[in-house]
């Protein structure tokens, strides 16, 4: 699959940009696929990637961590979406691809046959609700309602006697199911095979997606300077994505200084200071599509170390991308990245997803996966048309300082394209210039000098 096309974050009329349509057919299509060959006979699904993926439906991401929401699709129906009430009205009015055929006729006034019949059509928007993880009283029966709801629609369409796959569910549920005599298996790796290799628009959407990245690294760069906390620059990021039209900025992981290694995970209010190393990750959504995006810059001068570690760092890249193609495995890939023992961490689980690979789409973390823990003894082969991340760490022999690189790449036919495009082939360093009367302050400097003792002029 060849990454061609333009993206823009409008649609327009002249020129041919993300068709819409023809995405939701072919996740659907490529969903149905991957049911009809498992051996369960419906899906149920409370994860919003896989209900979106489903149902080309979104409430916001205000609700993503509550559960509230399922879509079931089996093998003789399109899907059917419960919803809030509102946002269930909302879906009957604008989301006609919900329309689900029935096993029922109507009268066919479009057909010049007198007494001719056409398949009754009935909204696939339902108004349902879940559990609220919880917070409603047991005793109030909304877990029974669910699996009545379920069951019904299982016996409507022939399958009640099959394997219900789910992807996530709370236990009540869970409960509640099987009480109706629904026999419930896991459901998510169907769902996961079906978004594994990505359609044209996907790629196009996770494109887009990557380009307004670009541009929040871009302001960041000009931003970063001692003085400026993590924070503040999450900051500047989040309000760079949502001007240019991301859908909900994830998360900014802004690590800097001592910060940096061991990597904490999560930005703090610390002050960036001179030498400082700082790396971010950058997580948003563009219509539902993901980025998993790390660069890293040395603010105002890096140390020998620092740079070091950074060119160590995008060895490990760069030897990377250059086996992903069709047929390489995930096993090949990492193989050139070192053992957790190489970088002070005493096994593969205990440096987990610091040289690391995952599959990018509707989520962050999709298949295939790319670590040393698992993909030696269960590697995953590479297939034109997945896009995912690889992503490296080095530590700097400072002992507090850290190199982060991410690229995001799709197979292509012959090899993969990189769209993550800030430059990152070498260490940046952000900040202002600073000139003494020698001249320009150079910006790789170990430590603070001591030029004006007796040793530090040469003997002068």
């Amino acid at each position: 699959m060849k990454n061609t096309g333009t993206t823009g974050t409008n649609g327009v009329d002249w020129e041919a940009r993300i068709d819409f349509e023809r995405l939701r057919d072919e996740r659907l299509a490529r969903l149905k696929a991957q049911l009809d060959r498992s051996d369960v006979g419906a899906l149920l699904a409370f994860d919003f990637s896989n209900i979106r993926y489903m149902t080309a439906t979104h409430i916001g991401t205000w609700a993503m961590d509550k559960l509230i929401r399922f879509s079931l699709l089996t093998r003789n129906t399109d899907p059917i979406s419960w919803d809030f009430g509102s946002a269930a009205k909302h879906h009957k009015l604008y989301n006609p691809w919900l329309d689900v055929t029935t096993s029922e006729m109507d009268a066919d006034p479009h057909s010049p046959h007198e007494g001719a019949k056409r398949p009754r059509l009935e909204s696939g928007a339902r108004a349902g609700i879940s559990t609220l993880r919880g917070a409603f009283p047991p005793d109030a029966g909304i877990a029974e309602e669910v699996a009545r709801k379920i069951k019904r629609e299982l016996e409507k369409f022939g399958v009640a006697d099959q394997p219900l796959g789910v992807d996530v569910i709370e236990l009540p549920i869970l409960f509640a199911l099987q009480q109706q005599g629904i026999q419930v298996v896991d459901g998510q790796q169907i769902f996961l095979e079906a978004r594994r290799i990505k359609t044209h628009d996907e790629i196009r959407l996770l494109t887009q997606a990557a380009s307004m990245v670009d541009a929040a690294y871009e302001n960041l760069y000009e931003f970063l300077r001692p003085g400026v906390r993590e924070n503040e620059a999450v900051g500047l990021v989040a309000k760079t994505l949502y001007d240019l039209g991301s859908e909900y900025v994830e998360g900014v992981n802004a690590i800097s200084g001592e910060r940096c290694s061991p990597h904490p995970h999560v930005f703090s209010d610390r002050l960036i200071r001179p030498g400082d190393p700082a790396f971010f990750d950058i997580l948003h959504s563009y219509n539902g599509y993901r980025t998993c995006y790390y660069r890293t810059f040395a603010v105002g001068s890096a140390s020998q170390a620092q740079k070091d570690a950074y060119t160590r760092a995008r060895e490990y890249m760069d030897r990377a991308i250059a086996l992903v193609k069709p047929g390489a495995t995930t096993a090949d890939i990492v193989a050139v990245w070192p053992k957790a023992e190489e970088f002070g961490f005493p096994d593969e689980e205990a440096a987990f997803a610091l040289q690391y690979g995952h599959g990018v789409g509707l989520s962050i973390w999709e298949k295939p996966i790319f670590s040393r823990l698992t993909s030696f003894d269960h590697p995953e082969v590479l297939e034109e048309g997945m896009v995912f991340a690889l992503e490296t760490y080095w530590p700097a022999a400072d002992g507090w300082g850290a190199a982060r690189i991410e690229e995001e790449v799709v197979v292509t036919a012959t090899g993969c394209e990189v769209i993550t495009k800030f430059p990152a082939e070498e260490l940046l360093v952000a900040g202002k210039r600073y000139y003494s009367v020698g001249g320009e302050l150079s910006t790789l400097r170990d430590s603070q000098s001591h030029l004006n003792t007796f040793d530090g002029r040469g003997g002068k």
